[in-house]
């Protein structure tokens, strides 16, 4: 919910021991955010999981065409979606058991964020993975600017 704004902990928590993220939406375009988002991630030596129908390879990583078809736990679901998409892959996200919810800027879905949280994962939306990687994890750590959840 708007002004349910994650702790700074739960932030660094979700940043540095999500190791296993899967992207949903990640497209092998590299002018596209979640491309440039996912390459970061790689970076800072995340697994980095797409999840598109529409791809085979990104990022050198196989694409699954949905969340279910990945095997193994995931850590965090990052999600580059529609806000009206979001809905479903949050339910599919509970269903797999996935420890996290990222919903990137500008996807938001309140309903969707109340039923993770119920469900027991931890929820941050409308937030943008890259940018809050740096603005926490830098030299300054994390500013008293408060993020929306």
């Amino acid at each position: 919910m708007m002004g349910d704004v994650p702790s700074q902990d739960t932030l660094r928590r979700l940043l540095v021991d999500c190791e296993r993220i899967a992207v949903v939406g990640l497209s092998s375009n590299p002018a596209r955010p979640s491309y440039r988002v996912a390459a970061y991630m790689q970076q800072q030596e995340k697994v980095v999981i797409p999840v598109n129908p529409r791809e085979t390879v990104v990022l050198g990583q196989p694409a699954y065409p949905s969340l279910s078809a990945v095997p193994g736990v995931l850590d965090l679901v990052t999600v580059f979606r529609r806000s009206e998409e979001a809905g479903a892959i949050v339910d599919e996200a509970i269903r797999i058991k996935a420890k996290g919810v990222w919903l990137q800027e500008g996807v938001i879905d309140e309903a969707a964020a109340l039923r993770a949280r119920q469900a027991g994962l931890e929820v941050v939306m409308d937030c943008c993975w890259l940018k809050e990687h740096g603005r926490c994890l830098g030299e300054d750590g994390c500013d008293p600017r408060p993020v929306r959840s």
